[in-house]
């Protein structure tokens, strides 16, 4: 048995797709950034049933009612996790009963995009679901823990999403409500709508993308809907770009996006920074008149 090294030349070839959270603002239009994907090779999988803003647009549909449904598709789409015990979820077994479920995985092959709308409400039906195991009730009175359901639901959701998140050869787009709230200075901030606070932490660290969709005025003070995409933003908006090819801020149109993201990116188009960092020396104190 050889040591399984990848060679730099096989990890250059592999397919690999863009893993990317999108979120906004409730009508925003991130449902309606299906039409600018290639309908027949995108897999709608509608957790909102709010369909009505893609309209008349010809794409294959999945629509899980329940946190059961959400995994089993996961691990039918993304294969099994090797590394979970047999009784786990994405386990090999966990994979083997949903392809006797739903029949052979490769009629997922058509597909190179999957697009979840929205990890706002698979948050809600996995939180449901949460609340009604053992771990979700004390040991001693029986009675309801809220403490132990949103600890559950914190690790199902990001187990869920991480399991996605391996499925190396398809794009894997969540889009999810982004809110507007004051922190506790009275500060305006953005932050994801997902029920506990777990996955809205993690889930950058989590993506490749995360991108917010909004309207800013251009120059003419006329409203444009952009994707804003780097993490420095004068916005506070959330962002993320791991790739290193987008600009601040880019137009809403998520097949030209990948696009871009997949581009070959010279090795000297993103060099290291490595100057010492130049940081301004406090401003002196006054000193006080000892006369006074």
């Amino acid at each position: 048995m050889t040591l399984p090294i990848i060679t730099a030349d096989e990890r250059l070839a592999e397919m690999r797709g863009v893993k990317a959270a999108i979120f906004g603002a409730s009508g925003a239009g991130k449902t309606t950034l299906l039409r600018t994907l290639k309908a027949s090779t995108t897999l709608f999988f509608d957790l909102e049933a709010g369909d009505l803003a893609i309209e008349g647009l010809a794409i294959d549909t999945i629509r899980p009612r329940t946190w059961r449904e959400c995994r089993d598709f996961a691990v039918f789409i993304g294969g099994p996790n090797p590394a979970l015990r047999k009784d786990q979820p994405y386990s090999e077994d966990h994979y083997r009963a949903i392809c006797q479920k739903y029949g052979d995985p490769k009629v997922l092959e058509k597909y190179d995009t999957v697009f979840i709308d929205s990890i706002t409400v698979a948050g809600r039906l996995c939180f449901q679901w949460c609340k009604g195991q053992p771990e979700a009730h004390s040991d001693k009175t029986g009675k309801p823990d809220i403490r132990g359901a949103y600890g559950l639901h914190g690790r199902e959701m990001i187990a869920w999403l991480t399991h996605l998140q391996h499925t190396r050869a398809k794009n894997v787009i969540f889009v999810g409500i982004l809110d507007e709230k004051l922190d506790d200075f009275n500060r305006k901030v953005f932050v994801p709508q997902i029920d506990g606070s777990k996955t809205g932490l993690e889930l950058p660290g989590i993506v490749d993308e995360v991108l917010t969709l909004t309207s800013l005025p251009d120059d003419k003070g006329v409203p444009q809907r952009v994707f804003v995409c780097q993490t420095q933003n004068r916005w506070g908006y959330p962002a993320k770009d791991r790739s290193g090819r987008l600009d601040l801020l880019e137009p809403p149109h998520l097949g030209r996006l990948i696009e871009k993201i997949r581009q070959p990116l010279p090795i000297d188009a993103r060099p290291l920074v490595t100057d010492a960092p130049r940081i301004p020396a406090p401003a002196a104190t006054p000193q006080s008149d000892p006369t006074n």
